[in-house]
């Protein structure tokens, strides 16, 4: 992996973000905290770059598990911004019940209403608040590998740690002094109980980080299992009609 000063990273980010709110005419910034590390992180630069006074944090629970959103809390409180909480359980149950009888769901496809509902209210509040851009909390392992819900929390204004492995999230988050508690809390994306994104994807994310940085920088794959190297190039291309814009028809 490569190795970068993450004090540098952290102030180049931040005023990155600082002069895409203003290139934008935008008056703030809206993200939802999950009391997860990638949400933190983008709460702190979002803070850092813009002032605690134009970042608005949501909570917005869907059967979720309650410490996570204790955890939301806590880190909207340690950087001063606005919290609030809207409960999409119900509006989430009420949806279910008007879903054809006739289909035959799968727990994912339920499972990726969710962020879209959450999506929805980001939007909502963004404009209701009066111009406020909505931050992605997406890094570069989970976009390469399409580790996201199309239109759901892959839907947003821009990613600032787009760009970064999980393991350089982590630094950055060391650098910004986000609690051991919320760096060390296994990842999960929070759409059923006990889920963690690890056991879902099959893979660490240390490995994950490995393959892709030596996908993306040209590099052999000497050390690595061939096995794991061919089932996330697998996932990378399964994700391209999430990674890219959609395709349209050109007339010639």
């Amino acid at each position: 992996m490569r190795k970068l000063n993450y004090e540098k990273l952290t102030s180049d980010i931040q005023n990155w973000i600082k002069n895409y709110v203003a290139s934008a005419g935008a008056k703030g910034i809206v993200l939802g905290l999950s009391g997860g590390i990638d949400s933190s992180v983008i709460a702190a630069l979002s803070v850092n770059a813009i002032g605690a006074e134009n970042v608005l944090g949501l909570g917005l629970p869907c059967e979720s598990i309650p410490q996570d959103l204790e955890d939301a809390r806590a880190i909207a409180s340690h950087l001063g911004i606005t919290f609030i909480i809207s409960d999409l359980t119900s509006v989430y149950k009420e949806f279910l019940k008007v879903l054809p009888t006739q289909i035959k769901s799968n727990k994912i496809a339920q499972a990726n209403i969710k962020p879209r509902l959450r999506m929805t209210m980001l939007y909502y509040m963004g404009q209701s608040f009066g111009n406020y851009l909505v931050a992605g909390t997406g890094n570069r392992t989970e976009i390469a590998i399409g580790y996201f819900t199309k239109y759901g929390d892959g839907g947003v204004d821009f990613e600032p740690i787009g760009a970064l492995y999980k393991a350089e999230v982590r630094e950055i988050a060391r650098v910004l002094g986000i609690p051991d508690k919320i760096i060390n809390k296994p990842p999960s994306a929070g759409l059923w109980e006990g889920q963690t994104d690890e056991d879902e994807i099959g893979l660490t994310y240390d490995l994950l980080d490995e393959i892709i940085y030596r996908i993306d920088h040209f590099l052999a794959f000497e050390g690595l299992n061939e096995k794991d190297v061919k089932k996330v190039i697998n996932m990378i291309k399964s994700a391209e009609h999430k990674t890219n814009m959609p395709p349209m028809f050109k007339i010639k």
